[in-house]
């Protein structure tokens, strides 16, 4: 019984669970399915947790920034790490401006 003392080893839990927190891949076929405001959502949900890992205190405000942006785009994003990392970029940019220009406004 090999097998059985290997699975005494590893808990039970793994097995039955599909790991949390990453949903399944995202594709167009699946969002073309979903009406627009659901769209937004089921993006939403992938790009924030991919944003959170970089910029934790920000990621609601980045997050809701780049679904702004065309789904198509955002498709984009989640499978390429490099572009979503140049919106973040971009993301922080505009939000530093924004942050300056409050700043000097509210003097």
């Amino acid at each position: 019984g090999i097998n059985a003392e290997y699975m005494g080893q590893q808990p039970m839990a793994n097995a039955l669970q599909p790991l949390p927190p990453t949903p399944q891949q995202l594709t167009s076929k699946m969002l073309s399915n979903a009406d627009p405001q659901k769209q937004k959502q089921l993006i939403g949900e992938r790009v924030f947790p991919l944003i959170q890992q970089r910029e934790p205190k920000l990621a609601g405000k980045i997050t809701g920034m780049l679904l702004e942006m065309d789904n198509t785009e955002l498709l984009h994003l989640l499978e390429n790490g490099q572009a979503l990392n140049d919106k973040i970029n971009e993301a922080l940019a505009v939000l530093r401006e924004h942050n300056m220009a409050v700043g000097v406004s509210a003097e």
